[in-house]
């Protein structure tokens, strides 16, 4: 499952020939990195997290990666430490909460190996690629060049620079991806 594929971008520009398609794959991975700092992983992928936990242990951990899908192991960091089976722990993948089924204390360091991303890609979101990937491309490919049919022409959407973000993102992807922020992180 893709964020944006390589036919998505070429139709949101009207390109039907296959001349700047490797060009082309560099700016949809480059979206994909872009939007996946703004809310999270979209596509699935494996992630590890090491956690320390207070020596009194914590009856919830909150995974820094999130959403999450699935939990694929939950092992001791140390030697004399102990680990947790999976199914004996309940995952909140949405706010990426990880507690014990029998209401007991998380003791670690713990090795936290899971699946993040989302099930499929909101349409929102692929949406907010497509502009994105159009508005880079205009600003490689506009009227100066005389290839202003490619793409569309100007992009007047970005005329100073998006705090963090600078002229890459225009006001209206951030304001697609408002919905799935992600959470402001407490470390």
């Amino acid at each position: 499952m893709a964020l944006l594929t390589l036919d998505e971008a070429k139709a949101q520009l009207d390109i039907d020939a296959d001349s700047y398609d490797a060009e082309l794959q560099a700016y949809v991975n480059g979206v994909t990195d872009a939007i996946e700092a703004h809310v999270g992983p979209v596509e699935h992928r494996s992630v590890t997290e090491v956690h320390d936990l207070p020596s009194s242990g914590a009856q919830v951990l909150v995974l820094r990666e999130t959403p999450a899908v699935s939990l694929t192991s939950v092992a001791a960091v140390l030697s004399n430490g102990s680990g947790y089976a999976v199914d004996s722990l309940d995952l909140d993948g949405a706010i990426g909460t990880v507690r014990r089924l029998d209401g007991g204390r998380l003791y670690g360091p713990l090795r936290i190996t899971f699946t993040a991303g989302r099930g499929e890609v909101p349409a929102t979101i692929n949406l907010a690629a497509r502009i994105m990937v159009q508005h880079l491309w205009r600003t490689q490919y506009g009227s100066s060049r005389g290839l202003s049919g490619i793409g569309g022409g100007d992009d007047a959407s970005v005329n100073e620079p998006i705090a963090g973000w600078g002229y890459a993102i225009p006001f209206r992807v951030l304001q697609l991806l408002e919905p799935y922020k992600r959470a402001p992180a407490v470390l």
